[in-house]
């Protein structure tokens, strides 16, 4: 089903859209989670500081061809709003050029230089082993993550929220039954689990490319768009890069932080680990109700109805904002049953660390709730500079306050209060420029 986002009720249009992004995006976690919540049980508090902070690795490193994905994505809907198809078959193509060149790139060098990238993460010897075994084979899935990761940002940017999500749901479940088997029943160890994860990445990747190469023959550039067009390559390079460069700032940010906590030894690792699972679940609505959003944006921006899109951003804060304090309380509550879930009970002291991050962290999710709007309007009006400032805003207080706090006779919680204040110092510069868009 494609959603016209510029006719109808706003809240009501931008609700139904994102409610199948967040079910496929929850669905997603189950990746990350059934890994975490398997190895944990299974392997122990190694193997799950060791997957955990692979997970940091690999979001940083996917969140570059997301970046290019997503920036694609919002030219995709401006083209869409404008009824301009010739534009958009040919930005399709070289998207999908660009894209999958940069992945191959990605996919050489991080081979190349894995064991210098455990260094930097300041990787303890005892986690070292197994998170070396786990790279070599999750990297064989960045391939698989770029193709899923293009075609549903190239569905959603039309209006089409629901098949990336049928894609995601079979995978899922794939991905959970294969840990099982892989590591409870045939004892492959922390390999089982990256086996799991990449055989359901394939099958999500090849699956959705399948089917717009089947049943989406109407978005498939014909020979005459497959020509050099260096004005759309242009747009899409700069909207595309700036986007990328924001996710790459915002996870290589994240992935500092995450050397700070492997400093702190294996129990800290571990808390964050499966803190960190806890954190993403929690708050992953609100992130792709900012992409629904940004979607809307950019449909109505190449239409011009601009007084839409102002009573749109306002509908938007106040939905994003009420789901965030609700979550919030619910996090505060049930943060040390959250915690056993991945953590056994006898490790009491991985679950106090991971409950004191949660309540500190979880008690602002509207601070990212309103961080995700911001950057899905600046990407939408062409304006990606700005996500990109705002990210270096956030992650660059969070950082630098996160090793000044840590110094201090707070530890590991100066870690967690410094994610806040970023949050917070990034949204209220947000705003402000954007009343001068207005």
């Amino acid at each position: 089903m494609y959603h016209d986002l510029t006719k109808g009720s706003i809240s009501r249009s931008l609700l139904l859209f994102a409610l199948p992004m967040m079910a496929g995006n929850l669905l997603q976690q189950f990746y990350n989670i059934a890994d975490t919540l398997i190895v944990g049980r299974v392997l122990g508090k190694n193997a799950l500081a060791a997957v955990g902070s692979s997970y940091t690795l690999m979001t940083f490193l996917t969140s570059i061809f997301l970046g290019l994905s997503m920036g694609s994505g919002a030219l995709f809907s401006i083209y869409r709003g404008k009824g301009d198809e010739r534009a958009l078959k040919s930005s399709i193509a070289h998207a999908c050029g660009l894209i999958l060149a940069v992945t191959l790139v990605l996919n050489a060098v991080v081979y190349i230089f894995i064991d210098p990238i455990l260094s930097f993460l300041r990787v303890p010897e005892e986690v070292w082993g197994g998170m070396r075994e786990y790279l070599l084979i999750i990297f064989a899935g960045l391939l698989a993550t770029s193709l899923y990761n293009f075609f549903s940002c190239l569905l959603r940017a039309l209006g089409n929220s629901t098949v990336p999500l049928v894609f995601l749901a079979v995978s899922a479940i794939l991905n959970i039954a294969w840990d099982l088997l892989f590591v409870a029943v045939f004892h492959w160890g922390i390999a089982g689990a990256a086996y799991a994860t990449i055989f359901a990445q394939y099958v999500s990747g090849i699956g959705i490319l399948l089917y717009v190469l089947f049943r989406c023959r109407s978005l498939l550039p014909e020979r005459k768009d497959l020509r050099f067009d260096g004005g759309i390559l242009k747009e899409i390079a700069g909207l595309s890069s700036l986007t990328c460069l924001q996710q790459s700032v915002m996870n290589f940010g994240i992935l500092m932080v995450q050397g700070l906590v492997n400093s702190f030894g294996a129990t800290t690792m571990a808390a964050f680990a499966a803190a960190v699972k806890i954190d993403t679940f929690a708050y992953l609505p609100v992130q792709d109700f900012g992409n629904a959003y940004s979607t809307f944006v950019a449909q109505n921006y190449g239409a011009g109805n601009k007084e839409r899109i102002r009573r749109g951003t306002k509908e938007s804060f106040a939905i994003s904002t009420a789901f965030s304090l609700v979550i919030s309380a619910l996090v505060f509550a049930f943060a040390a049953p959250l915690m056993q879930i991945f953590v056994s009970s006898a490790e009491t002291a991985v679950i106090t660390s991971g409950v004191r991050y949660l309540r500190i962290e979880g008690a602002f999710y509207f601070g990212i709730g309103c961080l995700f709007l911001l950057y899905g309007y600046y990407r939408a009006i062409k304006r990606a500079e700005m996500s990109v400032v705002l990210t270096v805003i956030s992650l660059g207080i969070r950082v630098l306050l996160a090793y000044v706090l840590s110094a201090t006779f707070l530890g590991e919680t100066g870690i967690w209060m410094a994610i806040p204040i970023g949050w917070i110092l990034a949204d209220l510069t947000g705003l402000l420029y954007m009343r001068k868009t207005w």
